[in-house]
């Protein structure tokens, strides 16, 4: 946060039916400073985006009238150029299934009750940081809750931060910056070893699995196997 009090801090919807956890989570953001409003129905949701205009939303999944992923897709409906809200869901809807279906929605981050106030807001903190850098010129690649930035080269999935190698770095690059595409063997080993390597498919198969171990850690999956043609990076089918 910044320490400059005239600064305009970040305002932070928390949409939530149990009062509980809107009072502790409203209560924790507060602590760091951000503005928070609140909501209990995903009515009063889709009110409040347009009118208070927030930075982000965390948005609970079971809500009383319109759930949160109907929330979300209205959200993303509705949205014109240049006016992304980042969301995060925060529920007990834990299952894979229910976290693919919330990032196909586009939600930057999905978090699990029961949660640990001091982590979600830090994740918070994580998505203002990197939506702040979202626009013409931007130097960062991303596909569901996977991010890469240019610049730094540093590499996130769900909110952690990832150690890849120069190799797996590059390899990983070229995936993200061809997203839902399928990529042949060569096509790979072309854009990122150079024609030298063409033909070593075993090489390829290698850095896919080490990436793997370190990217599909987390659920869901992102990188896959398409039989007898290469690999491609999407969300699971």
């Amino acid at each position: 946060m910044s320490d400059d009090p005239t600064a305009t801090q970040p305002r932070i919807l928390v949409v939530d039916d149990e009062e509980h956890i809107t009072e502790l989570v409203a209560m924790g953001l507060g602590y760091q400073g951000f503005d928070v409003e609140r909501a209990a129905t995903g009515r009063q949701a889709l009110d409040a985006v347009a009118t208070k205009a927030p930075d982000l939303i965390v948005l609970d999944v079971m809500l009383p009238d319109l759930d949160g992923f109907e929330v979300a897709r209205r959200l993303r409906r509705d949205e014109g150029a240049g006016t992304r809200i980042p969301v995060i869901f925060l529920t007990a809807r834990d299952t894979t299934q229910d976290k693919v279906e919330g990032l196909r929605l586009g939600s930057d981050d999905y978090v699990t009750k029961p949660f640990s106030i001091e982590e979600l807001i830090e994740r918070v903190k994580a998505v203002l940081r990197r939506s702040a850098g979202i626009g013409p010129g931007d130097k960062k690649l991303a596909f569901a809750d996977l991010e890469l930035d240019e610049e730094t080269r540093d590499v996130w999935r769900d909110g952690r931060l990832i150690e890849l190698t120069p190799t797996e770095y590059k390899l990983l690059r070229y995936l993200l910056a061809n997203a839902r595409r399928v990529l042949t063997r060569d096509q790979i080993l072309e854009a990122v070893w150079d024609y030298t390597f063409a033909g070593n498919a075993s090489v390829l198969e290698t850095y896919i699995s080490y990436l793997r171990q370190k990217v599909d850690a987390t659920d869901p999956p992102l990188i896959h196997t398409v039989r007898g043609v290469g690999y491609t990076l999407r969300l699971p089918r």
